[in-house]
């Protein structure tokens, strides 16, 4: 197998960038055009940073701790640093041990999330299309790219590169003794795919292709020629970034 050389550059990559404010004294005591609430009303939700969009959804802080305060305390959760990508790291028992934060802030919190989610997907559902993998990384970033875990799908396609079945065949570590191409593709048989792809995520945010991901590919492309059943990718999800070995020209 020939020596795999991946610049940053193949890496599709969004950069992020993170708000906050430094302010220490009760929300009522802020002028008014700098309140959030009142400065989402003048100036629409676009003009607020990330901390003031989470204290409006809190509505309210705790005792020596304004909703400001507050909502940067849970963006900084995570990493110690301010990101509205900490959110989707945060469970239902991390959020309560947070000061002022209660089972039914919790819950908020946690469909907020959830719903953020289920918006991008949405969203990218319009521009969709199999032969392209970058609206197929679009489609499934935000569902995968938070995983604490590896997880790997199996995309089934019909004649028309259709969608006809998605499964979730791995959970954990993805490497080429543990994936089955046998069972892979008894699975795409009975769904009557004529072609499929693999999309699985790296936790660490690097979509960087390990020599498991390589040799795994190997296998179940070489599976699939002998049954008539075509690999047409395989997508790594990193932190806002994908490879695709189509693309990369490894298939």
């Amino acid at each position: 197998m020939r020596q795999l050389f991946i610049t940053l550059s193949k890496k599709h990559c969004v950069n992020e960038s993170t708000y906050g404010m430094s302010q220490t004294y009760k929300i009522k005591e802020m002028l008014e055009e700098e309140r959030p609430y009142e400065k989402c009303l003048r100036y629409g939700a676009a003009h607020l940073s990330n901390a003031e969009l989470l204290a409006v959804m809190l509505r309210t802080g705790t005792k020596g701790m304004n909703s400001l305060e507050l909502a940067r305390s849970i963006l900084q959760l995570q990493s110690g640093e301010e990101s509205i990508l900490n959110v989707h790291q945060l469970t239902l028992q991390k959020l309560k041990k947070i000061k002022g934060i209660g089972t039914v802030k919790a819950i908020q919190i946690l469909c907020l999330s959830e719903l953020a989610k289920r918006l991008s997907k949405a969203s990218a559902k319009e521009g969709l299309i199999f032969t392209l993998p970058s609206t197929i990384a679009d489609y499934y970033m935000e569902e995968m790219r938070h995983q604490k875990q590896e997880h790997m799908k199996l995309l089934m396609l019909d004649t028309k590169t259709k969608l006809i079945g998605e499964s979730n065949i791995s959970k954990g570590t993805v490497n080429a003794s543990l994936v089955s191409p046998r069972e892979l593709f008894i699975e795409a048989l009975e769904a009557g795919a004529v072609s499929i792809i693999l999309l699985h995520n790296h936790p660490s945010g690097d979509p960087t292709p390990s020599t498991d991901d390589i040799l795994l590919t190997k296998r179940v492309k070489d599976a699939g020629d002998l049954i008539g059943i075509e690999l047409l990718d395989h997508i790594i999800i990193g932190n806002n970034c994908y490879i695709s070995f189509a693309e990369e020209q490894m298939i």
